[in-house]
C-alpha cells in the first residue's frame, strides 16, 4: 500500500510538471499574443484609474463598458494629446455626466442609463 501511494504521487507530480512545460511552451510559442495581453492591461489600468480619479470606480462594469470611450477622451485632452471645441463632443460629455450622476444618485436605473448613453453605430 505504501508503494501505491508513492507511485499515485509520483504521478501527480509528473502531470504537474507536464503541465508547467506546456504553459511555459505556450508563452514561448505566441510572444505576440502575451504582448497584446500586456498592453490591454496596462490600458485597463489606466481606465479603471482615471474612473476613480473622477469619482466613478464604483460604476457598474456594463455602464464603465458604454462610457468607456468617453473617459478615455477625457484622459487623453487632459494630457494634452488633443483639445476639442465641437458642440456634439461637448453635448455627449454633458450626456454622460447627467446619466452617470442620475444613476449615482439613484435616480434612474441601471438600464435607463445605459439606454440613454448607449451610441448606435452607422
Amino acid at each position: 500500500m505504501p508503494g501505491t501511494l508513492l507511485v499515485n504521487i509520483n504521478k501527480t507530480h509528473k502531470a504537474m510538471i507536464n503541465a508547467v512545460k506546456k504553459s511555459a511552451r505556450n508563452r514561448a510559442a505566441n510572444p505576440a499574443l502575451l504582448t497584446i495581453f500586456k498592453k490591454a492591461e496596462k490600458e485597463h489600468r489606466k481606465t479603471e484609474e482615471m474612473f476613480d480619479l473622477i469619482g466613478w470606480g464604483e460604476l457598474p462594469a456594463e455602464l464603465k463598458f458604454t462610457i468607456e470611450d468617453d473617459v478615455k477622451g477625457y484622459m487623453d485632452e487632459l494630457h494634452g494629446r488633443y483639445s476639442t471645441s465641437c458642440p456634439l463632443v461637448q453635448r455627449r460629455r454633458e450626456s454622460v455626466d447627467f446619466w452617470v450622476k442620475s444613476y449615482l444618485d439613484e435616480i434612474c436605473s441601471l438600464e435607463t442609463a445605459l439606454e440613454a448613453l448607449k451610441v448606435s453605430k452607422i
